[in-house]
């Protein structure tokens, strides 16, 4: 039996679209899915689903029977229940492709990884954009506006590194301060995670007890603080070898982007970074990722964010004027779709020398677009225990201690980012970063000095007398 998600459309009230309109937008999504995101991420990673039309009585029953469990702070949309058409993608708490009825418990862990790496731009304007990444300087904003209590240790820099321990200690920082960067589900239900902004549940001894029969299907494991460790620590071993698999090839992973040597490779507010620092070291290994696996393409994706949005912006205000004298020109640009093969082979020209015409601010603007998008997307690891003897070739394989478990990975949340929020972002970056120099670098910034200046080596320089 197949087990499926439907998605619907969701708008503000009193801005119902017509069912054409609706028809339209989620044949954009499907497209951007297929003809775009499928090249840079590759067959197995990217779902894109299919359209179909279901009786609105169904529909109705079905949005008043969720309307309860839906998260406070999404109730400001309502579901379109007057079209008809919905989005049906494939289940991806499951593995995937789904080839067979699993009969074993499955469990599934959803990372957004957000941005893993630092502007190497020359149009950033402040420093400290060169040395902070975006996520850690947003976390203070953030906790300062009330959408969080505390900030997180996790940086995505850390993440993407490809060194183990580095991922390790990431992961580790997301696993107790979850946000909304990471959920667990077992068998499809959430059991840890955010359900929303502030209701985060963070009791590792509730998640060791969901995740023991797993890990030590024998009970040989003692209860208490050392065996929650242990399967926590199990638990990133796995999500590391995962993230670190390559099961997949598309286009893009031979597409020359800018080598992440050009940018720093961590970040100086990384908590992992600091507490090196204090330890008197200076240099951070940084393994690189595996070319195959779903990290390396979501930075690839990423890091077409090539100008920063400070040096986007100008390029945006281009073709916005280019717009109000021409209107009618929207459709040709492709702005809003059709996204097929032509728009994608727009967007392999990395050439940054602007010769002020509105075909390079567009394609900019459009890489931009996909790099906004694959820095918000969700990397989706199911995992189902197998004995030796059941775990075919076809699928692959992690290693525990005391479990083997074969598992799939799968990437979601790739809807293009809208044209319309470039301005937003552009606000918004000024906001993060103005607010992280005011209150946070100059507290920072005389402690940190000190330990810098404790741990440099002392070099004698003799002149000829």
């Amino acid at each position: 039996q197949r087990c499926v998600v439907l998605r619907f459309l969701k708008s503000p009230p009193n801005q119902n679209k017509t069912p054409e309109e609706i028809l339209h937008h989620l044949q954009n999504i499907v497209d951007f899915g297929k003809h775009v995101m499928k090249q840079f991420f590759g067959e197995n990673y990217v779902h894109h689903g299919e359209i179909i039309q279901l009786p609105l009585d169904f529909v109705r029953q079905l949005c008043l029977k969720i309307q309860p469990e839906r998260p406070e702070c999404r109730c400001d949309k309502d579901m379109d229940t007057l079209s008809g058409y919905a989005m049906c993608l494939p289940n991806l708490t499951r593995l995937q492709p789904f080839r067979f009825a699993e009969h074993r418990p499955i469990l599934c862990i959803e990372i957004k990884p957000k941005c893993g790496f630092i502007p190497f731009s020359s149009h950033v304007s402040q420093e400290i954009k060169h040395k902070v990444c975006r996520y850690c300087m947003h976390q203070h904003l953030k906790v300062a506006n009330g959408k969080w209590k505390r900030p997180s240790k996790y940086c995505p820099l850390d993440l993407f590194s490809g060194n183990k321990q580095r991922m390790h200690f990431a992961l580790k920082s997301l696993l107790q301060e979850a946000q909304n960067n990471l959920k667990i589900f077992k068998n499809g239900e959430l059991i840890y995670g955010c359900k929303d902004d502030q209701d985060c549940v963070s009791d590792w001894n509730e998640l060791a007890r969901h995740l023991k029969p797993f890990f030590f299907p024998s009970n040989g494991l003692v209860s208490g603080p050392h065996c929650t460790r242990t399967i926590v620590k199990e638990l990133i071993h796995v999500i590391t070898m995962a993230l670190l698999s390559s099961t997949d090839t598309c286009r893009a992973g031979d597409m020359k982007t800018v080598p992440i040597s050009q940018g720093r490779s961590y970040c100086e507010a990384s908590a992992f970074n600091k507490e090196l620092v204090r330890n008197g070291k200076h240099k951070l290994e940084s393994s690189g990722l595996p070319r195959g696996c779903l990290l390396y393409k979501t930075l690839q994706a990423q890091m077409l964010d090539m100008l920063d949005i400070e040096g986007l912006y100008p390029l945006y205000s281009r073709v916005e004027q280019y717009l109000e004298e021409f209107p009618e020109e929207r459709s040709t640009l492709q702005i809003d779709g059709p996204y097929n093969e032509v728009f994608y082979e727009k967007l392999l020209d990395l050439s940054l020398e602007d010769d002020g015409t509105v075909a390079f601010a567009l394609t900019k603007v459009q890489q931009y677009r996909i790099a906004m998008t694959a820095k918000d997307c969700s990397i989706m690891i199911a995992l189902s225990p197998c004995l030796q003897d059941e775990c075919s070739e076809q699928r692959p394989v992690v290693l525990t201690s005391k479990s083997r478990f074969t598992f799939s990975v799968s990437v979601l949340d790739l809807d293009l980012k809208p044209y319309e929020s470039i301005p937003h972002q552009y606000k918004l970056d000024g906001e993060i970063v103005n607010y992280y120099l005011k209150n946070v670098q100059a507290k920072e910034d005389p402690v940190m000095s000190n330990l810098f200046k404790e741990n440099e080596d002392c070099t004698l320089v003799l002149h000829k007398v």
